[in-house]
């Protein structure tokens, strides 16, 4: 047996729609949303009596999704400071690539995103940055350049 593929990559939010704004500015799609509970749901993760949302996003190319989930019951618990850096223990940011590093940022500051540093170019192949969005996601884009 082998490894397939990564289906996707979860993200447990408190405020959804801030979360699928920022994602679908990003220019993610929304695959579908869903409310989710029942003693399968509790059996999968582990807790009783779960209520969420449930939100699927995929990457244009369709390879790539993340899956944002709000959780009604039992309460979303918060592991880490708010803004935690990103030297931070544990998955710390998801990197995208892009067609235009500067327009893909202007769009997610609309949307409330902060620079964490600069936009910097490695040698003569990317031009690199890290955001901060909704519920403190770091979001890191590439633009390899020609």
């Amino acid at each position: 047996m082998t490894l397939q593929r990564m289906d996707n990559v979860l993200i447990v939010v408190d405020d959804l729609e801030a979360a699928k704004t920022f994602f679908v500015e990003l220019g993610m799609e929304l695959e579908g949303e869903m409310p989710m509970e029942g003693p399968w749901v509790d059996r999968i993760v582990g807790l009783e009596n779960v209520r969420c949302e449930v939100a699927v996003l995929r990457t244009p190319d369709g390879h790539g999704r993340i899956e944002l989930d709000k959780f009604h019951a039992p309460a979303a618990v918060r592991a880490e400071p708010p803004n935690a850096p990103v030297n931070t223990l544990g998955i710390r940011r998801i990197m995208f690539a892009v067609d235009d590093i500067d327009d893909v940022l202007a769009r997610l500051r609309a949307h409330g995103a902060e620079l964490i540093g600069e936009v910097a170019q490695y040698e003569d192949t990317y031009r690199l940055c890290y955001i901060r969005g909704p519920e403190g996601i770091i979001v890191a884009l590439a633009e390899q350049l020609r």
